[in-house]
């Protein structure tokens, strides 16, 4: 495809990353070629069904440039969300940057809650028991693997 724009102006390293149940952190680097008046303006589309809504809560550099977005009660669907990157220079046209993300693929787990350890001296033993992370998205039976780590003191 043709991309309307001087090349190397688009955005580098777009990633984004979910965390504590409903905020989601996007970042990215300026396009190495990018004139120093660039403008970066992120959109997103939750799915093929919702509108296309602009960061609201922008990240910005030391220059007051875009590098990121915070977006805030994020819930997690079926559909790949879309994400797109486009600039804005006086100077000359910018590339846009575009990608689709599963979103459950870049949820960061909380820790489990409620840790309880009970340990009976006489049998010699412990239980230790725990509720499951919270998670953003809806599968709520999906399989979480555990490891514990006991130091004897």
């Amino acid at each position: 495809p043709v991309f309307a724009g001087m090349k190397g102006s688009a955005i580098e390293n777009f990633s984004c990353v979910i965390y504590s149940i409903f905020l989601m952190n996007c970042t990215w680097q300026a396009g190495r070629d990018a004139p120093a008046d660039t403008q970066y303006f992120l959109y997103w589309q939750q799915s093929r069904d919702e509108e296309e809504m602009e960061c609201e809560l922008y990240i910005k550099d030391e220059n007051c440039r875009n590098v990121g977005c915070i977006f805030q009660n994020v819930s997690i669907g079926i559909e790949k969300a879309y994400f797109l990157v486009n600039g804005s220079s006086n100077n000359s046209l910018i590339q846009f940057y575009d990608e689709y993300i599963d979103l459950y693929k870049i949820e960061k787990l909380m820790p489990p809650s409620n840790i309880t350890v009970n340990c009976d001296e006489i049998k010699n033993d412990c239980i230790i028991q725990w509720q499951r992370p919270q998670i953003s998205h809806s599968s709520k039976d999906m399989c979480f693997k555990y490891e514990i780590n006991i130091k004897y003191k």
